[in-house]
C-alpha cells in the first residue's frame, strides 16, 4: 500500500479524474490549492485582499498498490509529453507503513 499524491492546475481536473479512472484508482480525494511557481515574500499583504495570490491548483491524493501507480505515472508521462503549457502534472509516491 502507498499513497500516491497528483498535482495540477485547475484546468486538468477532468483530465485527471479520466486519467485516475483509466489506472482502475477509483478512490480519491481531492482539494484546492494554490500553485506557486516563484514564492512571493509576502503572500497576503491585505486580509481583504482581491487579488490571486496564486495559481488556482488541485491536489488529488489515493491509497493504492504499485500496479496502479504504475498506469497511472505512465498515462500522466503521456499527457505531459503533449502539453503546450509549462504546468505539467506532476506525482509523488510515499510508502504507508501502517494503515487502519
Amino acid at each position: 500500500m502507498k499513497l500516491v499524491f497528483v498535482t495540477a492546475v485547475e484546468e486538468f481536473q477532468t483530465a485527471i479524474l479520466k486519467i485516475f479512472k483509466k489506472a482502475a484508482i477509483e478512490n480519491l480525494s481531492t482539494t484546492e490549492i494554490s500553485g506557486f511557481k516563484n514564492i512571493p515574500l509576502e503572500i497576503s499583504s491585505n486580509w481583504f485582499s482581491a487579488g490571486k495570490n496564486g495559481n488556482g491548483s488541485t491536489l488529488f491524493f489515493s491509497f493504492t498498490d504499485d500496479e496502479h501507480i504504475d498506469m497511472l505515472f505512465n498515462l500522466i508521462e503521456d499527457f505531459n509529453k503533449n502539453l503546450e503549457t509549462k504546468n505539467p502534472i506532476k506525482g509523488v509516491v510515499l510508502p504507508v507503513e501502517r494503515f487502519i
